[in-house]
């Protein structure tokens, strides 16, 4: 199995509080493990407020509207910018599916001034799976797995991305329950 350039969709009996009605995107899965961010838990920090911070001068209007993601609970005060494959930064890598990740400072400049990307989630941490543990939740039945599509990443509505990503499987969210019964 590997799910690289896949979504996770968390299952009602996911125990983990950290991964809860979560959608994760999948970048990197193999024998190592795997390594993913979550891609619909908005944190109370707006991208304007973060580069008020870093003391990078802001040319664009409405990052004070635009919030930061929670990307996952390793390395939390470490961010990451996840856009589009093409436009490369000092510390930039290249993902399948057409995605790179980026974390240096020229980034957070571009995005400043508006320039490319243009499409982008702004992440502080990530998640990881020590080898065999993401294959051993899956087994459990925590998470329901499908190859990712990038206009939900970046296209769909915050609140409509965990439904989005189950409706490629043809599933309804609202009908699955956390445990089962014995007739």
């Amino acid at each position: 199995m590997n799910l690289t350039d896949h979504f996770l969709v968390s299952m009602p009996q996911m125990q983990d509080s950290t991964f809860r009605d979560s959608v994760v995107y999948i970048l990197s899965h193999g024998e190592h493990g795997a390594f993913g961010v979550i891609i619909n838990d908005l944190l109370d920090i707006t991208i304007g407020s973060v580069l008020t911070q870093l003391k990078i001068e802001i040319t664009s209007n409405d990052l004070d509207s635009v919030y930061v993601y929670r990307g996952g609970p390793v390395d939390v005060t470490h961010g990451l910018v996840l856009h589009k494959l093409g436009v490369e930064f000092d510390i930039t890598h290249d993902f399948s599916g057409g995605i790179s990740l980026s974390s240096s400072r020229d980034v957070l400049e571009a995005i400043a001034r508006a320039d490319e990307p243009l499409d982008y989630l702004l992440l502080l941490g990530h998640a990881g799976w020590a080898p065999g543990q993401l294959e051993m939740e899956v087994a459990e039945n925590a998470w329901l797995t499908c190859a990712a599509n990038t206009d939900i990443l970046f296209d769909t509505p915050l609140s409509e991305r965990r439904q989005a990503v189950a409706s490629l499987l043809g599933i309804n969210l609202a009908t699955v329950v956390g445990h089962t019964g014995h007739a």
